[in-house]
C-alpha cells in the first residue's frame, strides 16, 4: 500500500477543530515542523496536544501555541517557553504535567493496546494524590485540579495507576521512510517520535529521505509501517532546515 501523500497540507486536511494530537520531538530534535506549519496554515484551533514539550524558539508547537490554537497540553517539560508559562498562569491553557518516563510509557501503552499500567513514579506526590493545577483562573487561583489516582501495593511497594494515551492524530518526523510507512530515526530524533506514532489513530510522518519498499533493511526499521497511515516526503531544503537550540564552543 502506497501511503505517500503529495503535500503536508493534503496530509493534515482532515484534522478537525478540537482534535487531539501526539507530536514527536524533544526540544528542536526530531520535530515535525513542516506538518505543524501546515496545521497552522489551515487555521485549526482548540487542539489538545500530547508532547514532551510545547515547542521552542518559535518552532514546532510554539507556532500553534503563540497563535492561540492549542487548548490543552499533556507534557513533561516547559523549559524556556515563556509564552507557554504565560498562557498557563493566565488561565488560557490547560496543562497536565506528568513525569517524562510516565509520558513515554503512556504513549507506548496506548499504541500497544494496553489501557493502563502501574508505576512507582509519582507515588506520594500530587501526581498520585491529585491537586496539581491543570488550569489557573487568571488571578492566582486554581480553576481545575488533577484528580487523585488509584494506588496499589505490590510486593511491599506502592504503585500509581496511569492510563494509556490514544490520540486522534500523530505527527512525527523521521530520517528515512518508505512508501509503506516503515520509518528510521536518526540518533536523538528517536526520542518521542516512535511512541507518538504508536499512540495516534491516524499517524502522519514527514520523512527527510523517501525510499522505495525494500530500500530499508528490515532489521534497521525503528517503527513498522503498521503504525503509519500517511507519509510526506520533505524537499531537500525542508530536510536540511534544522535549528540549534544552544550553541557551544570548545577551546
Amino acid at each position: 500500500m502506497d501511503k505517500v501523500v503529495a503535500t503536508a497540507l493534503e496530509a493534515v486536511a482532515d484534522v478537525p477543530e478540537g482534535a487531539s494530537l501526539a507530536v514527536g520531538g524533544f526540544g528542536l530534535s526530531g520535530v515535525p515542523n513542516v506538518l505543524v506549519q501546515a496545521l497552522f496554515e489551515r487555521g485549526v484551533s482548540g487542539l489538545s496536544v500530547v508532547s514532551n514539550n510545547c515547542g521552542a524558539m518559535e518552532s514546532g508547537l510554539a507556532v500553534l501555541l503563540s497563535a492561540g490554537r492549542i487548548a490543552r497540553v499533556t507534557g513533561s517539560y516547559v523549559g524556556a517557553n515563556k509564552e507557554f508559562a504565560r498562557q498557563y498562569l493566565a488561565g488560557e491553557l490547560e496543562v497536565e504535567m506528568i513525569p517524562q518516563g510516565t509520558l513515554a510509557e503512556r504513549l507506548r501503552a496506548g499504541g500497544a493496546g494496553i489501557p493502563a499500567f502501574y508505576t512507582p513514579a509519582g507515588v506520594g506526590t500530587q501526581v498520585a494524590d491529585g491537586g496539581l493545577p491543570w488550569r489557573y483562573d487568571g488571578s492566582g487561583g486554581v480553576a481545575l485540579a488533577s484528580p487523585p489516582k488509584e494506588v496499589r501495593e505490590f510486593d511491599g511497594t506502592e504503585y500509581v495507576l496511569e492510563r494509556g494515551i490514544r490520540t486522534d492524530f500523530a505527527l512525527v518526523r523521521a530520517a528515512k521512510g518508505d512508501r509503506h510507512g516503515n520509518l528510521v530515526f536518526s540518533r536523538s530524533t528517536r526520542n518521542f517520535n516512535p511512541l507518538a506514532a504508536m499512540a495516534g489513530r491516524v499517524t502522519i510522518a514527514e520523512v527527510e529521505e523517501l525510499v522505495e519498499p525494500g530500500g530499508i533493511d528490515p532489521d534497521a526499521v525503528h517503527l513498522p509501517g503498521i503504525f503509519v497511515q500517511r507519509v510526506v516526503a520533505l524537499t531537500p531544503e525542508q530536510a536540511a532546515a534544522k535549528m540549534i537550540e544552544k550553541r557551544t564552543v570548545s577551546g
